[in-house]
């Protein structure tokens, strides 16, 4: 009877449901994933990426499958209106992608207890006949727990069989992958057209240059009322120091967030040859929001390097329904409608989607993140620039020809005006006085700054680049 009583006991153990936890969520620990930081009012970070919305909750999971809450009004003003963006984006969806997929290898281990359950009975059939014989074979009750158990395990092998396990993707983060077609450079070159001579073109079998001085075609500066005290002077955008937009996108298998990554260099080069970078500045804060871009969405860098952080969205103005810039993973960027004149359709966390071409593109928007949510396509990272100032190479560097200088509260640019061929002359106001820059260079690349401020003191420096 002892020995029944074992082999009811081992019968239970092949029987039993597996007791080995599945590792849960998406994101584990080293997979690569770059998860978001969320700012709460009190200063607290934390870390994940946006999942979904639910009672004025976002859920965010982080490393290894946890779901946090964190209710909106508990986050910092920016990370408010990028939450919004994302509820916004959520709820576009009607449904999320749901994948029901049927696993081969449980295929395989679906019917591991029954075997294991024959090789039993074989087992103490070979080694103990006469024990077989009179509690298994000759017994009813021996007999009808060999028929249930049979009959359990048959069940349980068809029902594996039978049911699929429902995989829940993220449309956005999970890409499919795709053979993209390379992009003729032909259509790259007709969305600068309207911007040469100022800037000019070229390229290889890899990459489309564009050359240019880094001054727009527009004005500048004019209503920052948040000035590091930067003033836009030319760049040396040419030769091997030209911007890069790679012919042969391809998808990445994970969109790098703007969100936690490229606070330093750009992201993208509009069609006039002003290169856009990350919506957020290097201390994380959109510049936008704190007042530091100009009325076209731009302002300098420490370099005196006049860029983007919002969409140049005023370049549809002349170049219609072709893209108003190219991200550096070789995708276009259009305005507010679809290439083929149609109201924009509802955009992924990259800010974009895939065309009717096949082929995926971003849009500028007037809101976060304005240009590129994260990059759709493979970028290859600068080695020496840890996340999130990491920057993607290759792309164009400036050279600056002073010492970087120091935010001046309080101060708005009022105007900025050319001053003959080769000079700008900047005013800026603080309460109801006014300052000013003054700043000119020669041929020999000698420049020449005359700040004055509210009180009238002038100081002249001379800087050679």
């Amino acid at each position: 009877m002892k020995t029944y009583f074992y082999l009811f006991l081992l019968s239970l153990l092949f029987l039993s449901p597996p007791l080995f936890a599945h590792p849960g969520g998406h994101y584990q620990k080293g997979d690569g994933t770059v998860f978001n930081a969320w700012q709460l009012k009190n200063g607290k970070i934390i870390i994940g990426n946006f999942s979904f919305y639910k009672d004025h909750k976002i859920f965010v999971e982080q490393e290894g499958g946890i779901i946090k809450p964190i209710l909106i009004n508990d986050l910092s003003l920016q990370d408010q209106k990028l939450a919004q963006f994302k509820i916004n984006r959520f709820l576009s969806i009607n449904a999320p992608i749901i994948q029901t997929t049927s696993s081969s290898q449980t295929s395989h281990y679906q019917w591991i207890p029954l075997l294991a359950l024959l090789t039993l009975l074989l087992l103490v059939y070979t080694l103990h006949k006469s024990i077989f014989t009179k509690y298994l074979v000759q017994s009813s009750l021996g007999l009808s727990f060999i028929a249930l158990t049979f009959i359990t395990c048959i069940l349980f092998a068809c029902s594996k069989s039978s049911s699929s396990s429902p995989i829940i993707t993220d449309p956005i983060i999970s890409t499919p992958v795709t053979v993209l077609p390379k992009t003729n450079y032909t259509f790259i070159d007709s969305a600068f057209a309207a911007f040469k001579p100022t800037l000019s073109t070229r390229w290889d079998d890899t990459y489309f240059y564009i050359a240019s001085n880094g001054i727009p075609n527009h004005n500048m500066m004019i209503g920052i009322t948040n000035w590091q005290q930067q003033v836009p002077i030319s760049q040396p955008y040419i030769d091997n120091n030209s911007w890069s937009i790679p012919l042969q996108p391809t998808y990445a298998t994970t969109p790098l967030s703007t969100k936690a990554n490229f606070m330093k260099g750009a992201v993208a080069v509009a069609v006039n040859g002003i290169p856009i970078f990350n919506a957020l500045n290097n201390r994380g804060e959109d510049s936008y929001l704190i007042g530091e871009l100009d009325n076209w969405g731009g302002h300098c860098g420490k370099g005196d390097d006049y860029h983007y952080h919002a969409a140049p969205l005023h370049l549809a103005t002349i170049n219609g329904l072709k893209p108003i810039a190219f991200a550096l993973d070789g995708f276009a960027v259009y305005g507010s409608k679809e290439p083929d004149g149609s109201t924009m359709t509802s955009l992924d966390t990259c800010h974009g989607h895939i065309g009717v071409n096949k082929v995926y593109h971003y849009h500028g928007t007037s809101d976060y993140p304005y240009v590129v949510g994260a990059m759709k396509g493979k970028v290859s990272i600068d080695p020496s620039t840890p996340a999130p100032e990491n920057q993607i190479l290759p792309q164009a560097f400036t050279k600056p020809v002073r010492p970087a200088t120091n935010p001046l509260k309080g101060a708005s640019i009022t105007d900025f005006a050319a001053v003959g061929t080769n000079g700008y002359l900047l005013t800026y106001k603080i309460g109801s006085k006014n300052g000013y820059v003054k700043y000119s260079w020669d041929a020999a690349g000698k420049y020449t700054f005359i700040l004055t401020d509210t009180s009238g003191l002038a100081v002249t420096s001379s800087y050679q680049r």
